[in-house]
């Protein structure tokens, strides 16, 4: 179990560089699915799998998602939907199915071997007690975290939207009469 811990955390922490250091972003939303898989694969074998579920439908989901429409919403013109045509290319893709075929085997491996003396030691976390600590004590937090998401969102649509140009009155009559 050990051992699976540190191979899933080298991969979130290379998928992670990855996804700094690419120029494109569809391949750097590539390598952040698979960060977000193998932080989930870090949260089953430390013994919560309800947060390895919720990172796999909240963060590889949901906001993958909700990237793509930012993506949508920046009105790229035809020369970049061209170019993004690219990422199908196999040198792209490559690198995340690899890291994403560790993990397949990595999770098949622990649900496979797993030893019952192993999983009865865990005490297991509903969905219930997840939902009374986010809005009991960290209610506050969990708010907060909502208003950041909105307001990056409302930023990235203010500065991708396409502005018309707007020549002030005064420049106007001096660009006529030259």
């Amino acid at each position: 179990m050990e051992l699976t811990f540190y191979i899933a955390a080298a991969v979130a922490i290379l998928s992670t560089i990855m996804v700094i250091t690419r120029y494109n972003m569809i391949h750097a939303l590539l390598y952040l699915v698979v960060s977000f898989m193998a932080v989930a694969v870090v949260f089953f074998t430390l013994g919560a799998p309800f947060m390895a579920a919720l990172e796999i439908i909240i963060y590889a989901g949901a906001i993958v998602v909700l990237i793509i429409f930012v993506i949508m919403m920046l009105n790229m013109i035809q020369e970049d939907v061209q170019r993004e045509k690219e990422w199908l290319k196999p040198s792209v893709w490559v690198g995340p199915a690899l890291l994403s075929a560790v993990l397949l085997a990595e999770l098949a491996y622990i649900l496979l071997g797993a030893n019952p003396s192993q999983t009865e030691a865990l005490v297991a976390v509903d969905a219930k007690l997840v939902g009374l600590a986010l809005f009991g004590p960290y209610l506050l937090g969990v708010q907060l975290c909502g208003i950041l998401l909105m307001a990056g969102i409302v930023g990235a649509y203010h500065l991708g939207r396409q502005k018309k140009k707007v020549i002030h009155r005064f420049l106007q009559e001096r660009s006529a009469a030259a």
